[in-house]
Formats: C-alpha cells, sequence, structure tokens
C-alpha cells in the first residue's frame, strides 16, 4: 500500500545518539524546571542563530500569549490574516484587539505600506509574521513604531536560521517568536521560544514563564507554566548537531523543485530576496486562473495519489467567526491576503525527502497543465 507524503516531516536523529541523553536525565532526575539540558540548549542555540537572550518555552503559542504579558500590551494590536491561527489566537486571550492589514503579493508578508492607514489611538502594537521564513520589511515597520510609539514583535515561527544582509532577523523588533512544533526546521518535539535583547527583560521573561516565581516563597506576577522540560531539550540539542546538514537537504530539494516546476503555464514560484539567507522551510506555488485545475482542484489530485500538500495558509484568519466581524477583517480590506488563500499550495519539503517524490509530484502538475481548464480532479485521478 502506497504510504501518504506529508508537506512536513520531523527531523529525526539517530534513536542511538538520543539513548545517551535519556541515560543522564533519567541518573539526574532532573526532569523540568531549568534543568542542565535547558541551561545548555538555551546557550547553543543563541550563539548559533546569533542572538543575545533566548528563552525557551514549552511550545510557541505560550512564548506568543507570554511576549504580550511582558511587555504589558493593551488595546489593538495590528497583524496578517495570512498566517497560522495561533498569531490571532494569542491577541484573543491577551484580551486585545487584532487588527488586519493586507499581504504583499510579493513576499506573502505584512504589507508595510498599509500600515499606516492602520494605526489608531488604542493600537499599541505590531505582531508580523516572518511568513515561510521570508523577513517581513522590518525597516519600514519599525519606522513606523518609532513614530507612533509602538511595540514590535515579529512571529518569527518560520524563520530558524534566517538572515538579511548577514544578521539574524531575530534581532529585529522588542521580541521575537520562534515555534519548535515537529513540524519545524528545527523542533523540540514541541517547544519554542522568545528572543530578547538584554538581560533584565530575560529575567522578566523567566519570571513569567515559572508561575512569576523569583525563589522558593516570593511570586511577582501572573506567570503560566510554560517551562521547557529536560526530554525537550536533550531533544534540541541533539536537533542542533544536524540542523546544518537538514539545512542544506532543505535547499538541494528546494532547487530541484525550481528546475522541475519552471516555466509550466499557471503555475508561479515564489522569489526569494537577493540578500536574504534563507531556511527553506516551506515551498509554496501558487494555482493561478490560467491553470487547468483550480487551486483546490491540484489539492484534490495530489491527495489521490497521496500526496498530502497543504494550503497554507486557508481559510485566512480573519475568515473564523471569533475574528470576521470585525471591519479589518472583510474580504474588501484584504483583496491580496484572499487571492492568495485560494491560490496557493505548499508541497512537500523536508530532509529526507527522495528526489523521485518530487518528480513525482513534478509530474502531477505537468500533467494537470495540459489538460483543459479547471477539469475535474476526480475525473483527472482516474
Amino acid at each position: 500500500m502506497e504510504k501518504n507524503i506529508f508537506v512536513t516531516r520531523p527531523l529525526l536523529p539517530p534513536l542511538e545518539e538520543f539513548i545517551p541523553y535519556l541515560e543522564n536525565i533519567w541518573e539526574s532526575q532532573h526532569l523540568t524546571n531549568a534543568g542542565p539540558y535547558h541551561q545548555q540548549l538555551e546557550k547553543e542555540l543563541a550563539e548559533y542563530l546569533g542572538v543575545e537572550h533566548l528563552c525557551l518555552f514549552s511550545n510557541g503559542t505560550l512564548a506568543l500569549l507570554t511576549a504580550f504579558q511582558v511587555l504589558g500590551i493593551t488595546g489593538e494590536v495590528i497583524t496578517t490574516p495570512y498566517s497560522f491561527v495561533a498569531t490571532a489566537h494569542s491577541l484573543l486571550w491577551n484580551g486585545l484587539t487584532p487588527v488586519f492589514v493586507d499581504t504583499d503579493p510579493e513576499t506573502f508578508n505584512l504589507d508595510a505600506d498599509k500600515l499606516e492607514q492602520a494605526i489608531t489611538p488604542a493600537t499599541t502594537a505590531i505582531l508580523p509574521v516572518h511568513c515561510y521564513g521570508i523577513p517581513c520589511n522590518t525597516r519600514k515597520i519599525e519606522e513606523l513604531a518609532d513614530a507612533y510609539g509602538l511595540k514590535v514583535i515579529y512571529d518569527a515561527a518560520h524563520a530558524f536560521g534566517v538572515k538579511q544582509n548577514g544578521v539574524s532577523v531575530l534581532r529585529q523588533g522588542d521580541l521575537s517568536i520562534l515555534s519548535f512544533h515537529a513540524t519545524k526546521v528545527f523542533n523540540t518535539i514541541e517547544g519554542g521560544a522568545i528572543i530578547c535583547h538584554d538581560a533584565k527583560m530575560k529575567q522578566r521573561i523567566d519570571y513569567l514563564k515559572n508561575f512569576g516565581f523569583v525563589n522558593e516563597t516570593t511570586v511577582v506576577a501572573a506567570g503560566i507554566n510554560g517551562k521547557m522540560n529536560e526530554l525537550q531539550a536533550a531533544y534540541g540539542l541533539l536537533q542542533l548537531q544536524h540542523i546544518d546538514k537538514a539545512l542544506d537537504d532543505r535547499g538541494r530539494l528546494y532547487r530541484h523543485y525550481n528546475t522541475l516546476l519552471a516555466d509550466i503555464p499557471g503555475i508561479s514560484l515564489m522569489s526569494i530576496p537577493e540578500d536574504v539567507t534563507w531556511n527553506y522551510a516551506y515551498y509554496p506555488i501558487m494555482v493561478n486562473e490560467d491553470f487547468a485545475l483550480t487551486r483546490d482542484g491540484l489539492y484534490e489530485l495530489l491527495k489521490d495519489n497521496h500526496i498530502m500538500a497543504r494550503r497554507y495558509f486557508y481559510p485566512l484568519i480573519s475568515s473564523f467567526f471569533m475574528y470576521k466581524f470585525a471591519e479589518s477583517a472583510s474580504r474588501e480590506n484584504l483583496p491580496v491576503a484572499h487571492q492568495l488563500a485560494e491560490k496557493v499550495i505548499c508541497l512537500p519539503l523536508y530532509p529526507g525527502l527522495e528526489e523521485s517524490i518530487q518528480n513525482k509530484i513534478a509530474g502531477l502538475i505537468k500533467n494537470s497543465a495540459a489538460t483543459s481548464p479547471h477539469t475535474s480532479p476526480l475525473i483527472m485521478a482516474q
């Protein structure tokens, strides 16, 4: 029976390399609460990523929730509708009001040129997303933030290891948030981190992620339990030993897709800015009106052939019931984001993906391009 091929798969290090870490944890009986592996991973990740301070969390969503708490954000926060729902959900959980701004058609990020018109007296922060790991227009965003006295928190869930002009994008803004979910470029099974720029802020974040405890008897804030445990940290340390090869493999597979899919009528490929050192986090393509199938038709065709592509991001966050009644969520306000949500499909890209599978995927797309427009995917799959 043919197995399903998914968009992402976790980078799994050899089991025999993980066993010594497990034995050390078992012997030490230190399972959580900033144990030795936790401390080591914070240090090594900060060095690898080229940042000053990194605070580990048990997942990226808790890191997002804590970021708004530590900065004392209130009122309205400007963000993008084209992201995973955790981006906006973190605002609602903090009692904040998301204000959606349309996306840039080239980078798929929040359109910085439309940002200023969304600022009101109630605006206190901006929450951009480095979508697919492509950096936002950080210069324009932070110029506006400085002019209006706003905080900037980057959702950098996709941006592990990404650099622009040789500098980590995680050094931008007031805080940046990473996800180490199993499907990410670097993972700790579940996990995340906040990147900050000074030791005092790191200490405040560390208090908040441990219920607000300063010591055994002193609590200074209404914190949360966001701590990463020793098993996750050990897994991350082992992942870090293999990450450079994983990134090389992703780059090779990305370039192979580019060769296979170039010049197919109706299919557009994403371009990477020349000044960006990318991590090849995803492989999105756009299915345009002149392609033989609709985007959803191609999605169904691939699924019928055991290729589990993903429509990242569909539906838009602004389409869900808890957001859609806001004025900023109207379709008229977000025309580019809606176009992307209806055209983009992400193809499988992960270390261990076989080029023969890529060839199969490209063959299905090329064969579809040769059919009459919008033929039923069910007929195509026969």
